[in-house]
């Protein structure tokens, strides 16, 4: 007991669950009010680097053989955010990729979505998400063994893929005319701004268990 206990509250994955956080909390941000799409960009090209780095580092771990976590995201809800993002992108949504499993039957790069990658993002960091916070250390120490494998398997590949499709979107459309009025409230991200702060998880409707998360 006291070896999977150690895993859950080990600081790297303390920080995995911080950074995950940050990047649901960022997504639900952008649903509810829309930022402009150069500082949406700004923000994902700087969050995925550091949420690919913080899942390398969770500790080696195994599921314990219980049931599965629940899931949190539904069609529904998946559907709705990557619509949002759609909008928020635009025509730099789509792009070509050619590290995805169709490949093998593929002769030239498959069309892909940035808003598709990043609500598949979302889907299985908010379902670990909502397993952590509920505080059961057993159903804690699975989500997190399947969360890492996934990261392997799936995501972690779909991370690489969407950051590049990012970096074209913010380094390749230099004269593009920053809409004001639709930046949702976003603060500033000028060159004098240390930090982006809403990063912070809005937690209206939290528990007191989970603003510890």
């Amino acid at each position: 007991m006291e070896e999977y206990q150690d895993v859950i509250f080990e600081r790297n994955s303390i920080e995995f669950v911080t950074v995950a956080a940050e990047y649901c909390a960022f997504l639900e941000r952008c649903q509810q009010q829309p930022p402009s799409r150069r500082r949406f960009l700004d923000t994902a090209v700087k969050l995925l680097p550091l949420l690919y780095l913080k899942a390398t580092l969770i500790p080696e771990c195994e599921t314990l053989g219980f049931e599965e976590p629940d899931a949190y995201v539904t069609e529904e809800s998946y559907e709705r955010m990557r619509a949002a993002l759609a909008g928020i992108l635009g025509d730099k949504d789509d792009y070509l990729e050619v590290f995805t499993p169709d490949m093998a039957y593929s002769e030239g790069a498959l069309p892909n979505f940035i808003s598709e990658d990043l609500s598949d993002i979302y889907q299985a960091l908010r379902d670990f998400i909502f397993v952590f916070r509920q505080g059961i250390h057993e159903t804690m120490h699975d989500a997190l063994a399947i969360c890492r494998d996934r990261f392997a398997q799936y995501w972690g590949q779909t991370l690489v893929n969407t950051l590049r499709a990012l970096h074209e979107a913010k380094y390749n459309d230099p004269d593009e005319e920053e809409d004001e009025e639709t930046d949702g409230g976003f603060p500033d991200t000028d060159e004098d701004s240390e930090e982006n702060d809403y990063y912070d998880l809005p937690d209206d409707d939290m528990t007191e268990d989970e603003k510890r998360w």
